[in-house]
């Protein structure tokens, strides 16, 4: 499947619609799959237990529904524009309700706008789903470049802060001149860039993971002996959890934020090499037992798996590791203090557990809320707590002004 950017700079609408061949190629891959050999009795501890994963290729190659997927995925109105000479796809769905609040919403790695399916509709109509639709918002969905349906991207330096400027652009040219933004991962990134360079523009910021407010060193006594016993009890507990993610869980970042392009050779090549990159994380990064799918929908991980091996983005999507890693000028700067109004919804699995007198010093806080399961992939997780203190933030946001 081959993206090719639209010219000039106006929005043109999109709509998915994958050759059957793409389809056949996919099912003849997953029928010639070389496997590796295993070591016994060792579980995830190598990496995806080969068992597992021939099922769920299995699965994959003859139970599961792209078309299906596909439909549901037209159901938004889809969009691309070229901003900063890249491809931008995006979906927007405006509410029905005249007065709701502009919204963009960012994916991460290795997500991709499909995270989003079980919130947007809730969010942008809440009288539909059983809220109040004064909570209502227009909902922006963009595929970050070099992700997904936006394709590759076609220059160096698309790091979190140029992303940021391309949403401010984007939501210019939809017409929001004020709108708030949520996300996690590298969505949490981008949307707190976007607070923090174009705060005259941006509402609110919600974010389910902050990037620097975990403990990083083992804490010393001098540092806990300030906090109350509740937040240096956390302190404890996010320096452990970071100890033990930087030690074993951190090889893939590794490799994306120094060697992208040999990494894309054999994950565009290989369908249960990029299932098998994929669903890893969704294993060791949600609020699951022993399985990604006991915290993720199984078809829904699929077809998130699929929008980066249908686009050949495994190694463009990687890029925005190795630009980080590499920044210079502005995205190698400290990023100063943020002055939006910042909300923080707390999952309890997340690898990086934030600190509350860490994230004060950088941002405006203004709401913090734990709750008591969930994990990185909030949003496909638990789609309602998300969707509801989405609400609460921005209805609380209304009542200051």
């Amino acid at each position: 499947m081959t993206i090719s950017p639209p010219a000039g700079s106006g929005i043109r609408p999109f709509r998915l619609d994958v050759p059957q061949r793409d389809l056949d190629d996919l099912h003849d891959r997953l029928d010639r799959t070389r496997w590796p050999d295993e070591l016994p009795g060792t579980g995830w501890a190598y990496g995806v237990p080969l068992a597992y994963l021939r099922e769920l290729a299995e699965y994959w190659r003859h139970t599961y529904d792209w078309r299906a997927a596909e439909a549901r995925l037209n159901a938004w109105p889809q969009f691309t524009t070229v901003i900063d000479g890249a491809t931008v796809h995006f979906a927007h769905l405006r509410s029905p309700e005249p007065d709701a609040t502009p919204l963009i919403l960012t994916h991460g790695w290795p997500g991709s706008i499909v995270e989003f399916l079980d919130v947007a509709g809730p969010l942008a109509d809440p009288a539909a789903h059983g809220g109040d639709p004064a909570d209502a918002f227009h909902v922006v969905v963009p595929s970050v470049p070099g992700f997904g349906l936006s394709g590759p991207t076609r220059d160096t330096g698309w790091e979190a802060g140029r992303v940021a400027d391309a949403w401010a652009e984007l939501m210019r040219r939809l017409g929001y001149e004020r709108f708030g933004a949520q996300g996690g991962d590298w969505g949490a990134a981008i949307s707190r860039e976007l607070g923090r360079a174009h705060p005259d523009r941006v509402l609110g910021v919600h974010l389910n993971l902050l990037p620097g407010a975990q403990a990083v060193t083992e804490p010393t006594a001098e540092e806990l002996e300030p906090l109350g016993p509740e937040e240096r009890e956390r302190t404890l507990t996010s320096w452990r959890r970071w100890r033990d993610w930087s030690g074993e869980g951190t090889g893939y970042a590794v490799l994306q934020s120094s060697r992208p392009q040999t990494l894309a050779y054999a994950l565009t090549d290989s369908p249960v090499g990029q299932l098998a990159w994929i669903v890893e994380k969704f294993r060791e990064w949600t609020d699951s037992r022993e399985l990604p799918e006991e915290a993720v929908d199984r078809d829904l991980l699929l077809t998130n798996v699929m929008l980066y091996w249908l686009t050949g983005t495994a190694g463009s999507s990687a890029r925005i590791y190795y630009e980080r890693a590499h920044a210079t000028g502005r995205a190698a700067m400290p990023a100063e203090p943020s002055s939006a109004p910042t909300a923080l919804a707390l999952f309890p699995a997340e690898l990086q557990l934030p600190l509350r007198h860490k994230a004060e010093r950088t941002e405006n806080l203004v709401r913090w809320t734990e709750f008591d399961r969930g994990g990185h992939f909030a949003a496909m997780e638990e789609p309602d707590l998300l969707v509801g203190d989405v609400r609460a933030f921005f209805r609380q946001l209304r009542g200051t002004r």
